[in-house]
């Protein structure tokens, strides 16, 4: 940590525990919008989820449209569609129900609604020049911290690379963090999102633009993930977990979002890109790589994360207490049952070198500890296959 000079930023109101949705309607009445445009996917809308939301706004006199369409790995066909229903709703505010899929959709349609263009002309950091429309983002996922974050990653179909756009006009305007959403969230989604948030921590942690205020809410979901994901996976029922993950997804949200992220999420992006896998088992199976690249940038931090995980370091060297942490991170993995490598999910070696390009390009790549050469990255990778 070398940071003089910082910045924090999040959504001014956060809403948690059971219940906390209810709000919801109230929220959006109080906040001067006539007729928001719900974004989910259809998986939640076929299970009522969205009906049921739509319903509480209906109650505080509002109007609503429902776009059912977000997309796993949202694309800038899906914002661009997204958006034409927008329009043709005549809404003026986003609603977002799910996970990092809904979120990132309803973001992007968001931004260029306020912003006019297309959702590739805010690639980078902080390009637009208008706030959002108003944004609010209601969770049923423990792991992406999408719902408070200035991050929105969208898939350019034809380059087939995700774009991150990190500007502080796509933090949403208001979280809900209701357990009760989650408690239907099925274990391979639960455990994928669950390591989701444990990257964002520990990439957090590492991260060259980390503060004392990232280090605090870092280290308390690194804490908390070990001891209360696998008994979420275990028993989707156990609301203690799920509070706990809603918990620890957000701490770990609102440190990357300020301290920003690296090479996993660099390097997990293209997968994402491009062949479409799952975000959060991307960085799942990245995450262990990464570490023992940048272990001689950090190597004292990731000895902390070691303690932080629980594991026993009495004695251990900063070298062999870091080694002893990524073995758990890795243990943790297996006992989800998240796949090993790449290969498995279908990944072919000739696409490395492009995937490596792509990932040295990425935002997220500024803040990694270690600065690669083009053969490290691509090495990572086919460590990680």
């Amino acid at each position: 940590m070398t940071n003089t000079q910082s910045s924090f930023h999040m959504p001014s109101v956060n809403l948690f525990g059971s219940g906390s949705v209810n709000e919801v309607g109230t929220r959006l009445a109080g906040l001067g919008v006539k007729k928001p445009l719900l974004v989910t996917d259809a998986g939640l809308h076929q299970l009522g989820l969205s009906e049921q939301i739509a319903g509480i706004i209906r109650e505080a006199g509002l109007d609503i449209a429902i776009f059912p369409k977000a997309e796993p790995n949202p694309t800038d066909q899906n914002v661009l569609e997204g958006l034409e229903a927008f329009h043709n709703e005549n809404c003026d505010s986003v609603v977002t129900l799910g996970g990092g899929s809904s979120h990132d959709a309803g973001k992007g349609i968001a931004l260029v609604a306020a912003n006019g263009g297309k959702i590739e002309d805010y690639e980078g950091i902080d390009v637009s020049e208008k706030p959002m429309v108003p944004l609010v983002a209601i969770n049923t996922t423990a792991g992406t911290g999408s719902e408070l974050t200035k991050f929105t990653i969208i898939t350019n179909v034809q380059r087939k690379v995700k774009m991150a756009i990190v500007d502080k006009h796509v933090t949403p305007t208001l979280s809900i963090n209701d357990p009760d959403l989650m408690a239907g969230m099925p274990p391979g989604l639960t455990a994928a999102t669950g390591l989701d948030a444990l990257t964002h921590a520990v990439e957090a942690y590492v991260s060259t633009a980390a503060t004392p205020i990232t280090d605090a809410l870092a280290i308390h979901a690194i804490k908390l993930i070990p001891v209360y994901l696998p008994r979420a996976v275990a028993n989707g029922k156990d609301m203690e977990a799920r509070e706990q993950m809603a918990y620890a997804q957000t701490l770990a949200g609102m440190a990357f979002n300020n301290a920003s992220l690296g090479y996993v999420h660099a390097i997990a992006h293209q997968f994402g890109g491009f062949y479409n896998f799952p975000h959060g088992v991307c960085n799942a199976i990245l995450l262990p790589h990464v570490c023992r690249f940048n272990l001689i940038a950090r190597v004292e931090r990731y000895a902390d994360i070691a303690y932080y995980l629980g594991e026993n370091v009495e004695g251990l060297s900063n070298r062999e207490a870091a080694e002893k942490g990524i073995q758990a991170i890795e243990r943790l993995a297996r006992d989800l049952n998240i796949p090993s490598g790449f290969k498995e999910l279908g990944a072919k070696e000739e696409d490395i070198e492009t995937l490596a390009k792509n990932a040295m390009k990425d935002a997220t790549a500024l803040t990694n500890p270690r600065k690669p050469k083009l053969e490290e990255v691509m090495e990572i990778i086919r460590g990680a296959m």
